[in-house]
């Protein structure tokens, strides 16, 4: 199949520190590619891929200073526009800009929505183009958007089994990893550590739009014997950090779309602390990855009763669940999904039966092929004659 991954420009893919969507367009890019299919990957020109990469910017645009990525994400999306005969499959993974571009390539497109839909200054965009095909990365993601909405497909994120290395062992210092910012609750994830007294480390970036939560709400905690603020770290950082802990502490206060850190810390065998906000009962399996708590007194008894859970069996899940070859495959299934919508790929029809192709024009189905090149011979206005072939 032909895909064209279509990248945040926000970060370089994978992102050289913090940037989950980047880092699973990277995992779900090379995972295309192992498995053979044609992938061309739109994204900053320091991106690292075995696809063929088309550069829309030098470099991220984040770490480069630039604060406002439209006027770049404008550029990339009318150059796959003019490019968009070469793929089957136009896979977005930003996510509004596109819509008003390619609302008639949508037989050929498809969403993934990374970020919260609770917020409904964007809904004006989703009622206005509801036929645009969208993947969701939980159940819980999709309850605020408007009805009739056109999912496909929810797929759960996956990384590649050997990034975080499975550390039978553990250790005794609780884990929190993302950013710094008011719906992550940094805050209460100290609290918990105090009131448990097990050594708490931070490992967070902090955005300019947090600085004054940074400044006001956490840096006196810091002060504290058992809290450690390390700052923001990258891939190579993470296996260590996450697999040396006692547990990864989760305290979100927002609808989480996801949570890509708890199936890192997952993979490493190091359970998960989390708050049932979002994603959150979705993706821990209760007494097995971990826990999900109500309450800081509940997250303070959870700490305990970690230590009694199999790290080996913790590991077990994220391989059954959460792999980069698992997420692949559920893409590929909507991929096909959205493909079969066009009508003439995936029909088995009969001399004479009228069809419409992609380019509208009314044809005749006149032969029926079998076999890896499946598909059957048209006439149309615009030919004598066509073959058309199945993905």
């Amino acid at each position: 199949m032909r895909i064209a991954q279509v990248a945040p420009l926000a970060e370089s893919v994978p992102p050289k520190l913090y940037g989950g969507t980047e880092r699973v367009v990277s995992w779900l890019t090379e995972e295309l590619v192992r498995q053979g299919h044609h992938v061309t990957l739109f994204a900053s020109g320091d991106s690292i891929t075995s696809a063929v990469l088309v550069p829309s910017v030098p470099e991220g645009l984040r770490l480069s200073g630039v604060r406002d990525h439209t006027a770049s994400l404008l550029v990339m999306l009318e150059e796959i526009k003019r490019r968009a005969h070469e793929f089957d499959i136009i896979h977005f993974h930003v996510d509004l800009l596109q819509f008003p571009m390619f609302q008639q390539l949508a037989h050929k497109c498809v969403t993934t929505l990374h970020g919260r839909l609770d917020l409904p200054d964007f809904h004006p965009v989703y009622r206005a183009f509801p036929h645009m095909p969208l993947i969701s990365i939980s159940d819980n993601q999709r309850g605020p958007m408007p009805p009739h909405t056109n999912w496909i497909a929810t797929v759960h994120h996956g990384m590649p089994p050997a990034l975080c290395s499975f550390n039978p062992r553990g250790g005794d210092y609780l884990a929190f990893l993302g950013r710094i910012a008011p719906e992550k609750r940094p805050d209460l994830a100290v609290e918990i550590a105090k009131r448990a007294g097990i050594p708490i480390r931070i490992a967070a970036k902090v955005d300019p739009a947090d600085k004054d939560y940074f400044k006001h709400v956490i840096r006196p905690q810091l002060d504290h014997p058992l809290v450690e603020f390390i700052g923001e770290i990258g891939d190579g950082q993470k296996s260590d950090f996450l697999g040396n802990a006692l547990a990864l502490l989760f305290p979100i206060d927002w609808p989480e779309p996801f949570g890509l850190v708890m199936i890192e810390a997952m993979a490493t065998g190091t359970p998960v602390i989390a708050w049932r906000r979002g994603s959150v009962p979705e993706v821990i399996d209760e007494g097995v990855s971990g826990f999900v708590v109500d309450s800081l007194e509940d997250a303070v008894a959870a700490v305990e009763r970690v230590r009694t859970l199999p790290r080996s069996l913790v590991r077990n899940q994220f391989e059954a669940r959460f792999t980069a070859a698992k997420m692949t495959e559920h893409h590929l299934e909507a991929y096909r999904r959205v493909l079969s919508d066009r009508g003439f790929r995936h029909l088995r029809p009969t001399p004479g039966r009228r069809l419409m192709v992609a380019s509208g024009s009314p044809v005749l189905a006149s032969e029926h092929l079998h076999g890896a090149n499946s598909g059957f011979a048209v006439t149309g206005e615009q030919s004598p004659m066509k073959k058309v072939v199945g993905i």
